[in-house]
């Protein structure tokens, strides 16, 4: 069942009519939960039983980590002296501590298993993974990245002192809901767990909201990232005929296309997760406006960036153990992401490049620090500009390295980025017979693209506007009779569905 499509348009105004017509806050949560099966069956329905499992599994590692955590709890004797509670209040931490690291060290295995499963025994038994005869092609079940992530931090969070969930309902439909599934906004569980307990039918402006987030998020997918997925595709599946314009081209093109798919499947996870009455976090935030690789991601893929500071940068000693320390911690934590993304070796040389990057920033931010000149540079115009153009640069080019995870593609791509001729038969196919457009035509739809999310910058983050609710309910019905009309056949799959 896809987002953009009418089986999930009759789907979701089914399950809203049955959850909304019901006044048990615990029976809106088993129809919820149902839902949700019924969503992730309707697309991996193989793997429904290990989700079921694995999420049985994280409730009750939260339960063991959660429960007694005053020692004086299971002592015999509670007259205890202070020098024996500090013992026994020792021992248990030590207990609950080995069950999180079960649990994170079991979440890791699963992750990984599914992974990198692929490429292990095809190595061991000598056997390219891409050959049409590997051993073995197991595929991930949809969302497993982003499930097991949240089981981390859900661990770890109840270690760290929040309640373990004590309703296995509860965390099953927060764990299983199906909004965010299978590719995100990665949510933690009290978030989630509040708003489970004080469910209200949303207001007019909420209900506005969310299906505004809905429209615009098929448009963003539907019309924008869809039609430019098949450039994008026809180019890097052409690498030796395309020409170095063609190549520079696409880059952009993917760069736009990740960010406007990625961002309209949050947008239309966000938006019906409103019409249950339910906030989601919100994932993006203009990150191609970002002036530095730390910027960059604090507003791109917000969520995983906040899990990845919260549960890998900051236990590591974040930057309070010096300029190497810091800069070592932060090359651990973007490998961590490329491994997250995929078991290809472009995903980690992605998550390398991107460290290497914010290493750079560092060193940067230091020695501006300590020279005036080019502290006052970064502040003016000319150095926020160029400040945006070098971000920029670093990331739309880091991107040929997630498309084309086989670093030999990759490294064809840069090696022919200047000076290379393309071939003429595959600029008349792709320009003339598949898109119907010049190059230079598709330049300017790029750069149309590009000046209309400038506009919407500075409408939000610059003037602070944004649409009233009626305008934004007259929008709806245009957005999707736009989609109807603009976007091709045969939807393009959401490219996070593979991580």
């Amino acid at each position: 069942m896809k987002f953009i499509s009418i089986f999930y348009g009759l789907f979701l105004l089914s399950v809203l009519g049955i959850y909304w017509t019901v006044n048990l806050a615990n029976i809106r949560l088993w129809i919820l939960l149902i839902a949700s099966l019924l969503f992730y069956a309707s697309l991996n329905i193989q793997y429904l039983p290990l989700l079921l499992t694995l999420t049985f599994i994280n409730f009750y590692l939260g339960l063991e980590i959660g429960s007694n955590t005053s020692p004086g709890k299971h002592s015999q004797n509670w007259n205890l002296s202070n020098q024996e509670w500090q013992f026994a209040q020792a021992d248990w931490n030590q207990r609950r501590l080995k069950v999180l690291w079960i649990g994170i060290g079991f979440n890791v295995f699963i992750l990984l298993g599914f992974k990198y499963i692929n490429h292990f025994l095809n190595l061991v038994f000598n056997q390219p993974t891409s050959s049409p005869e590997s051993l073995i092609k197991l595929v991930a079940p949809l969302g497993i990245s982003f499930f097991t992530f949240e089981c981390i931090a859900y661990l770890i969070d109840i270690y760290r002192g929040a309640q373990a969930a004590t309703k296995f309902i509860q965390f099953a439909t927060y764990k299983l809901f199906f909004a965010k599934l299978i590719s995100g906004p990665i949510t933690r569980y009290h978030n989630l767990a509040i708003q489970f307990d004080t469910l209200r039918f949303p207001s007019i402006d909420r209900v506005a909201e969310g299906m505004w987030l809905i429209a615009r998020g098929a448009v963003k997918k539907g019309i924008l990232a869809d039609n430019l997925g098949i450039f994008v595709d026809l180019c890097f599946g052409n690498l030796q005929r395309a020409g170095s314009t063609d190549l520079w081209l696409a880059t952009f093109a993917y760069g736009l296309q990740l960010y406007l798919d990625f961002n309209g499947y949050v947008d239309i996870a966000r938006g019906s997760a409103l019409l249950f009455g339910l906030v989601l976090p919100e994932n993006f935030d203009f990150p191609y406006f970002s002036t530095s690789i730390a910027d960059f991601w604090r507003r791109w893929h917000i969520t995983l960036g906040d899990w990845l500071r919260n549960y890998l940068y900051f236990p590591l000693g974040g930057s309070r153990r010096g300029l190497i320390r810091t800069c070592g911690n932060l090359l651990i934590v973007m490998l961590v992401a490329g491994i997250w993304h995929g078991s290809a070796w472009g995903f980690i040389i992605w998550g390398l490049l991107h460290g290497i990057a914010l290493v750079v920033h560092r060193l940067t931010v230091v020695l501006s620090d300590r020279l005036t000149i080019l502290n006052s540079f970064w502040q003016n115009p000319l150095g926020v500009i160029f400040a945006w153009l070098l971000t920029q640069i670093m990331v739309f080019t880091s991107w040929i390295w997630f498309r084309l995870p086989n670093p030999q593609d990759s490294a064809l791509v840069i090696k022919n980025f200047w000076g290379h001729a393309g071939d003429q038969q595959f600029s008349e196919k792709i320009y003339v017979e598949a898109l119907n457009i010049s190059q230079y035509q598709l330049s300017y739809l790029l750069i149309g693209i590009a000046l209309l999310m400038f506009i919407a910058y500075i409408f939000k983050r610059g003037m602070k506007l944004e649409f009233s609710w009626p305008i934004k309910i007259v929008f709806v019905p245009l957005c999707f009779y736009a989609v109807w009309l603009l976007a091709p056949e045969g939807s393009l799959p959401y490219i996070y569905f593979d991580f």
